[in-house]
């Protein structure tokens, strides 16, 4: 029985189900390109109520601590559910250095997509906070971010790249607020 080359051709792209693109853009792709916004970045000795309260206002999942400018730690709202929910405790007295997870699984912006998704699943985590040289942090990339990227099926970036938002005068990373309050 010989199969005409139409036939063939079906069978193949039953084999590999998606866009053709995906599988280039999970290596190509860096996680700079699917950054969305710059982290919010807080100081170690900040308030939980003021970095919840920043968490709200400006719509994040996470807060990435800093101390003396240099990663220590993320703050997630799974560390609000598990670790802050339903004890007594002071927000305004308490740090949030006392609830974040300490020395983060980190990766640098010019990672592939591919490694971090891997990363993500592995681990469990739903966030990996992106660092310079100098463990400072720039951005945070999500699942949310990747999965967007995924579901777009192109392997175009999400959203604008860092060197967009460069261009335009913007800054990728962010200086640290401290928000205590």
């Amino acid at each position: 029985m010989s199969l005409d080359k139409d036939h063939f051709d079906r069978l193949l792209e039953e084999e590999q189900p998606g866009p053709a693109d995906l599988e280039s853009a999970l290596v190509t792709v860096t996680l700079r390109d699917v950054i969305q916004h710059t982290p919010l970045v807080v100081e170690s000795n900040s308030s939980l109520a003021s970095v919840i309260e920043a968490m709200q206002r400006e719509d994040r999942g996470t807060a990435l601590v800093v101390q003396g400018g240099k990663l220590v730690g993320i703050f997630t709202e799974r560390d609000v559910l598990m670790k802050v929910a339903g004890h007594a405790i002071d927000l305004k007295r308490s740090q949030v250095s006392t609830f974040m997870t300490r020395d983060p699984v980190t990766l640098p912006a010019d990672s592939a997509v591919a490694f971090a998704l891997n990363r993500m699943v592995v681990e469990g985590f739903r966030h990996i906070p992106l660092v310079d040289d100098d463990n400072r942090p720039v951005a945070v990339v999500s699942m949310r971010n990747l999965e967007r990227l995924l579901q777009s099926g192109r392997a175009q970036p999400a959203t604008r790249s860092a060197r967009q938002v460069n261009q335009a005068g913007g800054r990728l990373g962010a200086r640290p607020r401290n928000i205590t309050g």
